[in-house]
Order: structure tokens, then C-alpha cells, then sequence
């Protein structure tokens, strides 16, 4: 028997490095188990957001965005340049050194933290032991205290598009593409889908999105929803909805996608094609028979609103729980879990969550839609203003987009905020403290806001909610 601790995390992503370095924090004895290993064969932490997921895929979305930028958009504001030319290798040379700051920044931080490094896949044998696996398959048994399963997720493959080296291949395939694919299919127009599209779009590649539902973006607001898909395909994405895809066959370094549509079976061949029909919780051989950790039948494990599992002492926090497969959930989670297990009381607002597509516009919200009030029964009034008739918006050449705000119409307390425009990320972060503070639109309202700036196309949003929006024409009056 190994070294005992008084928390052992299993899985080094999002979730799992932030439970760890908060439990050391806490004073206690912590490990973190990682098992992944770059191509030089060093553990690296981080998982899939750091090394496969969100920061490589902002890299290029950024890079992208300003080839762009300089290609289209220059000359409209009086700076002229040469025709830029789209360097893929140096691209993904900056793409890996982002990851590599952001993976030796944890590894300082484990290190500053006291949190100790266990390499190997860590798998639960009881609920007070955990086996770690080494690279050269030697296993020793470490106790805990407690235990945290921060596993994570791996991409979904379906049987209609077997993955094929450089060919058919996951989210993870496409951010290693070393030239630009004349024609590239994107099977799924979520947020991986939408964001892998639009880099190589932006590169020169002709885009087709086969999405299976009906509706695009059903979890954002229909408004943003409608105005998002209008500026995607003014972009050039071909985004196809009820398109059901098949089969493929691989010909001649080519892939034929055979898909169903409201017209028939329908066919298109693509030089690469990216599956992103979302992701799966990995938990297949993390916990042993016999331990009794429940899970459902997609794999995820169950767990309270503290990601406590039902076995005493092991959580279970991030993507391999129920809730959004999002980094800063699993973050979030992670403190909390760590908090809880140091003797403090901890708990997670799941309400006020926000997501983000990194498009150009980006997509953000938080909170309900429109429809989710009124599937729910709760009568709202909202208000929303465009970026067309925003001073600052239209000063970076970035008119594009709106924000709306939903309220309740009984208690004016915000239940929602959406947005599209340039950095709706960052802005989407008024709507999470509003909401987390229970604030009213009024609040927003009665704010005062620099001038100029995108946020006061919140403020303006804000006073539309009860029709006095200053900067729009037509309102209502006292």
C-alpha cells in the first residue's frame, strides 16, 4: 500500500486541477491522477479543454478571425495592406504553444500548491482506494479519505460515419488539419460544430453543416437564434437543418455523405468531414465492479446538487455528471466539492450558468429563453436593443447583433440575458452577476454605464424591458 492522502481527484481537466489545488488550499493532503500524455509521451494536464477542447479552438478561432480581419475588413477603416496569406503551419505552431503555457501553468501551480502528481489512469476500487495505472502498466493502490471523479467526456462517434485517419475524424481531428480542406463537411450545428466551421470557413474552405434537428440553436433564445443563423450564412455557412446523416464512404481520399432530408436521400462528397454531435461522459473503466457507484444508462454519474455520488466519501464533479459539458461548471464544481470535504458548507447556483459560442459575432447567454418561460408558465416582458445603434459597436466596425433581456413581468427580476455580437463572452458576464444577485431589470436600468461601450447595449436592453430605451425610436412613453 502506497501513500494515503486525504483527497485523491481522478482526472486532471477543468474540474479535477481546480478540486485539487482548492483542497491543498484547504490544507488538505491532496493527489491528482492524469493519464494523458502528449506525443513526446509526458503526462500533461489540463484534459480535453486545455490540450484538445477550448483553448486550442479559441487560438484558431482568434487567428482566423483576424486573417479576416486583415482579408475583408481593413480597407473598409482606411488601413491598407498587401493580400494576407494564411501561414496553417505557423497557425498551429501558435496554437500549441497556448496550450503549452496554459498545461505548464497547471503543473506550477500543482507544484506551488503542494498538490502531488500521480501519472497513470486512476481508477475507483473502493471508497477509500484508488489504483493508479502507470504508463508501463505497473498499478499501486493509494487510500483516501475522499475521492473526486473528474473524468471528463470523449467525443460521440456514430455508426453512419466511422472515423478514418485524417479523413472522418472528431473536434479533436480538426484542430491538426495542416491545410485548408476545399470542402468540408461538419456533421452537427452545436457549439463545436458552429465554431470548427466558421475557423476553416474564414480559411477558405467551403463549409456544409448537416444538422438533425428541425430548429437551430434550440437552447438559445429564438430571437439571437434567428439573427445568428441569418449572419453565419451571410458568411458562408451552409448550415442544412433536418438533415439526417446515413452513411459514408471513403473514395479516392474523398468522403461521400449520404444524409436524408425533406426532399429525399440526398448525397454530397467533402475532402474532410467532422463529426460534432456531441459528447459522452468517460467513466467506462474509472470506477471497479463492486464498488457501487451508481450510474445511468448514457454512463453519467448520479450525483446530488453537492456531486456527491451515493457511495460516502466519492464525488463525482464536471462532465461526467449531470448539467452543461462546460469547463467553468466543472470548475465551479470542483470548488465547491473541495470546499465541502474541508468542513465548509458549499453549494452551486446551476441556474446561472452561462455559455458562449465563439463564432464572430459571438453567441452568450444565461438563464431562460423566451420559450422557457412560457413552456413554464411564467409571463415576462423583455426587451432587446442591436448593436446597429450602439456608438462603440459601430466604431469597431462591429454593428452586428442584439441583446435581449427577459424579466418577470410580476417582479421584474431578470431571468434570463442573450446576446450576439463582437465579445458577447465577456458581456454575458453582466447578466451572470445580475442574476446571481437576484437584481430586477431595474437595477440595470438605473446603472450607469461608461460611454462608449458595447455594455450599454445591456443598459439600453435594460430600459426597453418597460419601453424607454433611449437610442431607439417609437417607445413608449410615461
Amino acid at each position: 500500500m502506497a501513500d494515503k492522502f486525504d483527497v485523491i481527484v481522478i482526472g486532471a481537466g477543468p474540474g479535477g486541477y481546480v478540486a485539487a489545488i482548492r483542497a491543498a488550499q484547504m490544507g488538505l493532503k491532496t493527489a491528482c491522477v492524469e493519464k494523458w500524455v502528449n506525443k513526446e509521451g509526458k503526462t500533461v494536464h489540463g484534459g480535453t479543454c486545455l490540450n484538445v477542447g477550448c483553448i486550442p479552438s479559441k487560438a484558431l478561432l482568434e487567428t482566423s478571425h483576424k486573417f479576416v480581419e486583415a482579408r475583408d475588413h481593413f480597407a473598409e477603416v482606411g488601413i491598407e495592406v498587401d493580400e494576407p496569406k494564411a501561414n496553417i503551419a505557423k497557425m498551429l505552431e501558435f496554437k500549441n504553444s497556448v496550450i503549452n503555457k496554459n498545461v505548464g501553468g497547471i503543473s506550477a501551480l500543482f507544484k506551488a500548491n503542494g498538490v502531488t502528481s500521480l501519472e497513470g489512469k486512476g481508477k475507483v476500487t473502493s471508497s477509500t482506494e484508488v489504483e493508479v495505472t502507470d504508463h508501463d502498466g505497473n498499478a499501486t493502490t493509494y487510500t483516501a479519505d475522499n475521492i473526486v471523479i473528474a473524468a471528463g467526456s470523449v467525443p460521440v462517434e456514430i455508426p453512419p460515419t466511422p472515423l478514418t485517419d485524417d479523413l472522418i475524424v472528431t473536434s479533436t481531428g480538426a484542430l491538426e488539419f495542416t491545410e485548408v480542406p476545399k470542402r468540408l463537411g461538419v456533421i452537427g450545428a452545436g457549439v463545436i460544430g458552429l465554431e470548427l466551421g466558421s475557423v476553416w470557413k474564414r480559411l477558405g474552405a467551403e463549409v456544409t453543416v448537416l444538422e438533425a434537428m428541425d430548429s437551430f440553436l434550440p437552447m438559445v433564445d429564438s430571437a439571437i437564434a434567428k439573427e445568428t443563423q441569418k449572419l453565419l450564412k451571410k458568411q458562408g455557412l451552409d448550415i442544412k437543418l433536418g438533415a439526417r446523416v446515413t452513411g459514408s464512404e471513403v473514395k479516392d481520399s474523398e468522403v461521400v455523405v449520404k444524409y436524408t432530408d425533406g426532399d429525399g436521400e440526398q448525397e454530397m462528397t467533402f475532402d474532410k468531414l467532422i463529426v460534432c454531435v456531441g459528447r459522452r461522459p468517460y467513466t467506462q473503466g474509472v470506477i471497479a465492479d463492486g464498488v457501487g457507484v451508481e450510474l445511468d444508462e448514457r454512463g453519467f454519474i448520479f450525483v446530488d446538487d453537492q456531486c456527491r455520488t451515493n457511495v460516502p466519501n466519492v464525488y463525482a464533479i464536471g462532465d461526467c455528471v449531470r448539467g452543461p459539458m462546460l469547463a467553468h461548471k466543472a470548475s465551479e464544481e470542483g470548488v465547491m466539492v473541495a470546499d465541502i470535504i474541508a468542513g465548509h458548507k458549499a453549494e452551486m447556483n446551476y441556474d446561472v450558468i452561462p455559455s458562449v459560442i465563439y463564432t464572430s459575432p459571438e453567441v452568450a447567454w444565461v438563464g431562460m429563453t423566451e420559450q422557457d418561460a412560457k413552456t413554464k408558465g411564467i409571463e415576462v416582458k423583455t426587451g432587446s436593443f442591436p448593436f446597429s445603434a450602439n456608438g462603440r459597436a459601430l466604431a469597431n466596425n462591429a454593428p452586428e447583433g442584439m441583446a435581449k433581456i427577459i424579466a418577470d413581468a410580476e417582479t421584474d427580476r431578470i431571468l434570463g440575458m442573450h446576446i450576439v455580437s463582437q465579445h458577447a463572452g465577456e458581456l454575458i458576464a453582466q447578466g451572470v452577476i445580475a442574476m446571481e444577485f437576484g437584481s430586477s431589470a431595474e437595477d440595470l436600468a438605473l446603472t450607469c454605464y461608461a460611454h462608449p461601450s458595447t455594455s450599454e447595449a445591456i443598459h439600453e436592453a435594460a430600459l426597453a424591458v418597460e419601453g424607454h430605451a433611449i437610442h431607439m425610436a417609437n417607445r413608449k412613453k410615461r
